[in-house]
């Protein structure tokens, strides 16, 4: 434990440095060398995250070293601010379902994948004169990979249906912290593709639903669902009080 807690200073320190030659607009790196740094700072993060969920379970990793301020520890840990994330779950979680609904029911998603695949290629393409629609070169070869392997014809099951199980998730308040990380997944994956719409305001309250995933859906499934199952990161279930403090804590 204190060996991977020792390494993971400088790890983060190579991938930072990694970061800032791929990026500095004046120190540009070669262009032969930017796939090298890339896979040295993707293999660096990696590391990073695997030496951080390690040291979890360090007596020190409990200790709060930096308070936050008492709003938000009341927003994302209490009870009764489930109170607040009741009307943005329902917001969203029509959302999702309206639109996974229509492509299910509609046409060009799970009859063949032709709306998708018109999505993918229209984001792929780069005109002429102006910027692409996708920033990020690794994404367009993404995508360019799906389109090659003619993935549109299970992919437009997989968004279709994954939109309707996450606005189900949040409507009914069941796995509220799961439901909304795919959510923000696809609404990161659409705007990464260069679609806008209404995936940054879905994604910002997303996100916000992700960090009160304890409490998000007490006035829902969760509130009975949560105790029950308990977290992957305890060894007993979890009780969401409804006191004061709300928080989940191991039984």
């Amino acid at each position: 434990m204190a060996a991977s807690r020792r390494l993971a200073t400088p790890i983060a320190a190579l991938a930072a440095i990694v970061l800032f030659l791929l990026y500095d607009p004046w120190i540009v790196a070669p262009d032969s060398a930017r796939p090298a740094l890339t896979v040295v700072f993707w293999v660096a993060a990696i590391a990073l995250l695997v030496l951080l969920f390690a040291d979890r379970r360090a007596p020190q990793a409990q200790v709060v070293e930096v308070e936050g301020p008492a709003f938000s520890r009341y927003l994302f840990s209490n009870s009764r601010a489930g109170l607040f994330w009741l009307p943005i779950r329902i917001f969203v979680g029509f959302e999702w379902l309206m639109a996974g609904w229509e492509k299910v029911s509609g046409h060009g998603w799970t009859d063949g994948g032709s709306a998708l695949l018109g999505f993918w290629k229209g984001a792929v393409a780069i005109p002429q004169t102006g910027k692409p629609s996708i920033t990020f070169e690794w994404y367009r070869s993404f995508l360019q990979i799906l389109i090659d392997n003619h993935a549109q014809n299970w992919f437009g099951w997989l968004i279709s249906l994954g939109e309707v199980a996450v606005g189900l998730g949040l409507l009914f308040g069941a796995l509220v912290g799961i439901a909304a990380f795919f959510g923000a997944t696809m609404n990161m994956s659409y705007m990464l593709a260069g679609s806008a719409s209404t995936n940054p305001v879905l994604f910002a309250l997303t996100v916000g639903i992700i960090l009160a995933w304890r409490v998000a859906g007490y006035y829902g499934v969760d509130r009975f669902l949560l105790p029950r199952l308990g977290v992957p990161w305890r060894k007993g279930p979890v009780t969401v009080g409804t006191s004061g403090e709300g928080a989940a804590a191991a039984t």
